[in-house]
């Protein structure tokens, strides 16, 4: 639940000064085919205005009703609540749930809206956030979070984690490389950019993202690049585009990717071989030409091309490049065009 955050807390901004109340609901935990995973958000007006989702449409309209009638916001209390659905087979069929769903929803009928709002501006700063609630007390708890935060509810207090989950260092600072900053954005990555060539990193316009001076193989060091970090090379000068290589590589990082043909992309892997400290193994993890085959030439194309693989990766679903080759490869028309990464 990252990149719903900030519709949702922007909406209960807005409600709170014009003086409407509101619930928060969140999926705290979830059993076999459940339309949407812990973690997820929803803020339900008491007019049955929604924003954000937590099961696809499912149990939306049950709670709107139960809103509208006042259960929600009834009382003084105000207190975090915990609320079951698809507990029986009867329950499923009726909010139609997938066979065998379950979850479990915190409801919090009077949420802390100083809380809120800090957590609306450490967000728009792109930090990681922590944020906790428990059953019967109210108010919530903000703490910093890290890139390893995952949803945590052991049947009483719920912690959840917001902001930018993943990171992205793109090496460049090009048009491909605006265009790729701003669709990784949407897709909750916190993106930083390198580029020692001044002239390209004096024109860097991208809200949102971060500009890290220094030469690339020094910054990947510098970020710790970890299991929820992809690094993009898209210089198109092997002298930057290769220091880069030399360290991520190395790291743990999820997705490593280098722009370049298909005969620039395997003279690459040789030159790392032969003339660096890096293991077959190592330059194997390379994505070169980077991003899928799908026809691009122009610069959002190609960074489409590349979220759609780096997605793929993230998700532990292997695309199906030998489709993709074949179809790249066949006789196109004059309408057709080159993969991703030529």
């Amino acid at each position: 639940m990252h990149s719903t955050d900030r519709q949702v807390l922007d909406a209960v901004c807005r409600w709170a000064d014009a003086g409407q109340r509101f619930a928060l609901v969140t999926v705290a935990r979830t059993w076999g085919s459940a339309p949407r995973p812990a973690g997820a958000w929803m803020a339900l007006r008491e007019d049955g205005v929604v924003r954000g989702s937590v099961s696809g449409g499912c149990l939306e309209a049950d709670l709107i009703e139960r809103m509208q009638a006042g259960e929600f916001t009834a009382g003084a209390a105000g207190v975090p609540v915990v609320q079951a659905y698809g507990v029986t087979q009867d329950d499923a069929r009726r909010f139609g749930l997938p066979c065998g769903g379950r979850m479990d929803l915190v409801i919090e009928p009077r949420p802390d809206l100083g809380a809120l709002r800090t957590l609306a501006q450490r967000i728009a700063r792109g930090e990681l956030v922590q944020r906790s609630v428990t059953l019967g007390e109210p108010g919530n708890r903000i703490a910093a979070g890290t890139a390893g935060d995952r949803v945590r509810w052991d049947g009483r207090t719920l912690s959840t984690p917001h902001g930018p989950a993943w990171r992205l260092l793109i090496v460049g600072a090009g048009q491909i490389s605006s265009y790729l900053a701003q669709m990784a954005q949407a897709l909750d990555y916190q993106v930083f950019v390198c580029d020692p060539r001044e002239a390209y990193a004096a024109g860097w316009t991208v809200p949102g993202s971060t500009i890290v001076a220094g030469m690339p193989d020094d910054v990947v060091l510098q970020l710790k690049l970890d299991p929820h970090s992809a690094v993009v090379a898209l210089t198109h000068d092997p002298k930057l585009d290769d220091m880069m290589l030399l360290e991520a590589l190395k790291s743990p990082a999820f997705y490593v990717g280098a722009l370049g043909s298909t005969v620039n992309s395997q003279r690459r892997r040789e030159r790392l071989l032969q003339y660096f400290d890096l293991t077959q193994a190592e330059v194997d993890r390379l994505h070169g030409p980077v991003g899928l085959p799908i026809g691009s030439r122009t610069p959002p194309e190609i960074a489409v091309a590349i979220l759609a693989e780096m997605t793929a990766v993230r998700n532990g679903v292997a695309p199906h490049v030998a489709t993709f080759l074949a179809a790249a490869a066949a006789p196109q028309t004059p309408a057709a065009a080159a993969p991703a990464g030529a």
